[in-house]
């Protein structure tokens, strides 16, 4: 499959990845009376008791990334009224609850700092070092084809086209010093006030200009769970009032880790002959993510931790959460793009 022939399908027409998927789209896409609280009860436990791993289950992240599009709006055709709905609700309780089981599971996190805003950042700083070794960013900066670029951006479409969106959650759960350094790191995301220099606009435009659909999920039939896991991820910490450590921790290190790649992103653009509207984004991510994970290390994380000491287990957890889950989708790109296969799922049947 080619991403031609991704393009001459219908886009927005999702289809389910088992049963948990098509009795919630049946819910969402019909307003099907019949598949409503005890169904998709039933069919969430069903699924995350046969899961071998929850955090890689097409069926349950797909179903994940749907619910929570009910929050965010970013699927039109969700009608507002679902989103507490209490069916879908209890459902994605259930879901959230394994989720967030199967990453303290599968996540390596480090010993906890003291609650001390320079200790926290220091320990943050140890953890997102950089890594020796293969990376996606450096294979797309010298090898990948052109195909193999504007697959990547398709993944990242799932949480670019939203950017920032999953970390604003916070906003209102923060106090003092950490919120207004959220609310700094956010208004450069959103703009600073203007609305062509909104990170998630720019990205459009990125798509746009590699010839791809900008349209906010156009792609979500493709991508595998290993994409939706990250997205996920983010939108469960934010959206839960109770890990705002692990939403913090995991923006900390999401902005720690963005300067480097971007710079090699930018570079795989220009190398296949693209010019500023494609590298744009990334250009403007090299600059300002080198000043955000300052802010985010200690102001944010650091100041969060400090004033609040029974959250520094839940700040390391989520940005080691961001790492686990970055290299679990870097790993699957570049593993497939290394074989000569693309990363995207086949049609019907789908292998990830």
């Amino acid at each position: 499959m080619t991403i031609a022939d991704i393009e001459s399908t219908a886009l927005h027409a999702f289809g389910p990845r088992g049963p948990l998927s098509a009795t919630t789209l049946a819910i969402l896409m019909h307003d099907d009376v019949a598949h409503r609280r005890d169904a998709m009860v039933g069919a969430c436990r069903a699924a995350v008791l046969s899961s071998d791993d929850v955090t890689t289950d097409e069926d349950i992240q797909f179903t994940l990334f749907l619910l929570y599009a009910s929050s965010y709006g970013s699927l039109e055709w969700i009608d507002a009224g679902w989103e507490w709905h209490p069916a879908l609700i209890e459902a994605r309780g259930i879901l959230e609850s394994a989720f967030e089981a199967a990453l303290r599971r599968r996540v390596e996190v480090p010993d906890s700092p003291e609650p001390k805003a320079s200790a926290i950042a220091q320990a943050l700083f140890d953890l997102t070092a950089p890594s020796p070794g293969p990376s996606l960013s450096r294979f797309l900066a010298k090898e990948a084809t052109l195909e193999q670029a504007r697959e990547f951006l398709i993944h990242r479409s799932i949480y670019t086209l939203r950017e920032a969106d999953p970390h604003s959650w916070a906003i209102p759960r923060l106090t003092g010093r950490p919120k207004a350094a959220l609310v700094e790191i956010q208004s450069d995301e959103y703009g600073g006030g203007r609305p062509e220099r909104v990170h998630a606009e720019i990205f459009a435009r990125t798509m746009r200009g590699a010839r791809l659909d900008s349209t906010y999920g156009a792609y979500a039939d493709v991508v595998p769970a290993v994409t939706f896991a990250a997205q996920n991820a983010m939108s469960m910490f934010g959206l839960n009032r109770r890990l705002v450590g692990a939403i913090v921790g995991h923006l900390a290190a999401f902005e720690m880790t963005s300067s480097l790649p971007n710079r090699s992103y930018g570079d795989a653009f220009r190398r296949l002959g693209f010019e500023s509207e494609v590298t744009d984004y990334f250009d403007e991510h090299v600059e300002a993510d080198a000043v955000h994970e300052q802010i985010a290390a200690h102001d944010l994380a650091g100041a969060l931790g400090e004033q609040r000491p029974e959250l520094v287990p839940d700040i390391m957890f989520g940005a080691a959460a961001c790492l686990a889950l970055d290299d679990l989708g870097a790993d699957h790109m570049r593993t497939a793009f290394e074989a000569g296969r693309s990363s995207l799922r086949a049609e019907e049947g789908f292998a990830s």
